[in-house]
């Protein structure tokens, strides 16, 4: 008998599910929730859209995608900032668009099914969103009095689209409920007032609203942010930089590179040279409306602008930059020949005050550096402000129009992009911008060598070859450099003439190696007798160390 009241019911349940699809109108939608989340994504490609074309009309800076960001990258932690760097190279600002994409769909398809549920909870959630983004781009350094409107327009905009659609969702799935009677009773067919049922109407201005809405926001959005970022009229007035003959130049010494192939070159090409720095976009640069100034602990401050500089006394200077998260055998460094005037003789015009032992260098985006004022005032130092790279004036996103290079110190306390302050003051008054996140203050360049070739993971044959690398030990020099195959002895490399005590060198040796799997060691030894350090240190606080081991396969 059990068995039997079961079956029963079961078939009572299958028939009154039969009815509920019979019942169903034409068009009802099955998946309320889906479109919900589709309702929330459109919505806020509205608010993006139409912020990015507000930003383009009247706050080229205040885009809410930038912004946001920007901002991630500040508060990103010292571990997170490392896997970025270590894991995606130079494409690390792709990933973090990519990820913040994902971030924004994910909590816009939330917002949708909460307005679809229980409104207006998703429309709260977008303004929350929106103001946010806003206060992120308001304070933004360089932000404009209207920055703030690409933000407060968008949030609107996406908040009165997400109502409409949301509202007209629950018209469409409400109706799709009401039984309705869509077959002619004599003939089977669908009759035409079936065809015209309030689901289906709903459902077509539902559809039509979405699609016109994505449309325009994918348009409008998409072709906003590209004329927002173009750089053409920039690139047309770096183009139209002259720069000066410089008043002497870097003599090249006889047996600088070796030709030997895998080797980096002595001179690093613009295109390749390394690029690590906070900004999301490559800020535009006006040179007609730069200016330099130098302010804190001075006697008189200066204001210097673009043509200001150039008729200084420019010169030729070879020097090798290094980022501090270069890892033991990385490839974040590079040498280039600059044109530019010593840093110390611009600070001159402004006499600093006793008592000053730091520079605090600021970008047009508001990043800051903290130097040793004593490592931009040394006669002995070439510290920098350059103007040209490798012949030309300097690429967009390697500083144009102005930048800092300073020898034996690493990148992120020295070497500030698209420069515009130079502030005279102290460490105790005032930390950079990566002091408080973990890394040191003062960061001198450490010793370091690496090999280039042969590489980890390519096998090579087995007969005569070399293995070649670079060494560098920036406002010291190098003095030698040293290979071990597997665990003999130490064998002394044959190195390139050095240009200076600022510029890296090439080094090789000459191996004959047997087939099967050897270990390649490199260190070097500076003019001060200083050994390369052996043990492994991490990036931070003060950048890597150690000797580098590679395994080769030999075939």
């Amino acid at each position: 008998m059990r068995t039997q009241d079961t079956q029963t019911t079961d078939g009572d349940d299958t028939r009154r599910s039969s009815a509920r699809r019979a019942q169903r109108a034409p068009g009802a939608p099955r998946h309320p929730w889906g479109w919900a989340a589709i309702v929330g994504i459109v919505g806020a490609g509205v608010f993006l859209a139409v912020a990015e074309l507000i930003a383009l009309i009247v706050a080229r800076n205040g885009s809410p995608v930038l912004a946001l960001g920007s901002f991630v990258i500040d508060i990103v932690p010292q571990w997170a900032k490392e896997f970025a760097i270590a894991t995606f190279g130079e494409n690390d600002k792709l990933f973090l668009l990519i990820s913040l994409g994902v971030a924004i769909v994910v909590a816009a398809a939330i917002g949708g099914i909460l307005q679809y549920v229980r409104p207006p909870l998703g429309i709260i959630l977008l303004a929350i969103a929106g103001a946010g983004t806003t206060v992120a781009t308001v304070t933004r350094a360089g932000a404009t009095p209207l920055a703030a409107l690409p933000g407060v327009l968008g949030t609107i905009a996406g908040a009165v689209l997400l109502h409409i659609l949301a509202a007209r969702l629950r018209r469409w799935y409400r109706s799709a409920q009401e039984p309705s009677l869509t077959k002619d009773p004599v003939d089977g067919k669908t009759s035409d007032d079936a065809k015209n049922t309030p689901a289906r109407l709903d459902r077509r201005g539902f559809l039509r609203v979405l699609g016109i809405t994505s449309a325009g926001a994918i348009v409008v959005g998409v072709g906003a942010r590209i004329a927002n970022a173009a750089t053409s009229s920039i690139t047309a007035i770096r183009n139209a930089v002259n720069l000066p003959t410089p008043s002497s130049t870097v003599t090249i010494p006889e047996g600088a590179e070796l030709d030997i192939d895998g080797v980096s070159e002595l001179f690093t090409p613009n295109e390749d040279f390394y690029r690590v720095d906070t900004a999301l976009t490559v800020p535009n640069v006006d040179t007609s409306t730069w200016s330099l100034t130098i302010t804190g602990m001075v006697d008189s401050p200066v204001t210097l602008t673009f043509d200001d500089i150039l008729a200084m006394d420019l010169r030729e200077f070879v020097i090798t930059l290094t980022c501090v998260s270069n890892e033991v055998g990385g490839g974040l460094v590079g040498n280039a020949r600059w044109l530019g005037i010593p840093v110390r003789e611009i600070l001159a015009q402004a006499s600093p005050q006793s008592g000053a032992d730091m520079v605090l260098s600021r970008s047009v985006d508001g990043y800051t550096a903290s130097t040793p004022l004593a490592s931009l005032t040394d006669d002995g130092l070439d510290a920098i402000l350059a103007v040209g790279m490798n012949g030309e004036p300097l690429p967009l996103e390697h500083g144009f129009p102005v930048r800092m290079v300073v020898p034996g110190l690493y990148g992120y306390v020295s070497a500030t992009k698209w420069l515009t302050e130079l502030k005279v003051t102290t460490f105790a008054e005032d930390e950079a911008y990566w002091t408080p996140r973990g890394y040191s203050a003062e960061a001198p360049i450490k010793l370091s060598s690496r090999i280039d070739t042969p590489r980890t993971g390519k096998a090579i044959e087995a007969g005569p070859g070399k293995v070649a690398g670079m060494a560098w030990a920036q406002s010291v020099g190098v003095e030698k450099v040293e290979v071990r195959i597997d665990d003999g002895d130490w064998q002394p490399a044959t190195m390139s003439s050095p240009i200076n005590d600022d510029t890296w060198v090439q080094w090789y040796i000459d191996w004959e190696p047997d087939a099967g799997t050897h270990y390649l060691s490199v260190r070097a030894t500076d003019k001060d007798g200083t050994l390369q350090e052996e043990e492994r240190a991490p990036i931070a606080p003060n950048g890597s160390s150690g000797w580098q081991r590679v395994l080769i396969q030999v075939r």
